[in-house]
């Protein structure tokens, strides 16, 4: 048997998290939460997600940041993240991509859409 993929959700919205971990555990996967970026942050370097769901705004350390200190972190920089966020301007885009970002979805979202790009990320 092969062993489940953790996602770690990070994102301030309480509901959102609820619904998006629903979701991911009836896919198969093993889901991780945290409310704000340190918490975020702490989770990606000790529970070893094999993949982030990143917020940009959060609470204590923006999604922006928690991005670049995981992806300049050697032990971690492999891991993929999706900024999931509200925030849809191209310039928001661009900051996810310089900070390390591998995908980049906009709220409100398709699940069948995340659920794709979450796929195709961890078979790379």
């Amino acid at each position: 048997m092969t062993e489940k993929k953790k996602i770690l959700i990070v994102d301030d919205e309480e509901d959102l998290r609820k619904m998006l971990r629903f979701r991911l555990e009836a896919t198969g996967y093993d889901v991780d939460e945290a409310a704000d970026g340190q918490e975020g942050l702490d989770r990606a370097r000790s529970n070893w997600p094999d993949l982030i769901l990143l917020d940009l705004m959060l609470p204590k350390i923006d999604g922006y940041k928690v991005c670049r200190m995981i992806k300049f972190d050697e032990k971690h920089k492999h891991k993929p993240i999706i900024m999931f966020t509200a925030r849809a301007q191209e310039k928001d885009k661009m900051i996810g991509k310089e900070m390390g970002a591998d995908a980049y979805i906009t709220k409100p979202f398709e699940a069948e859409t995340l659920l794709a790009k979450i796929e195709e990320l961890l078979k790379q």
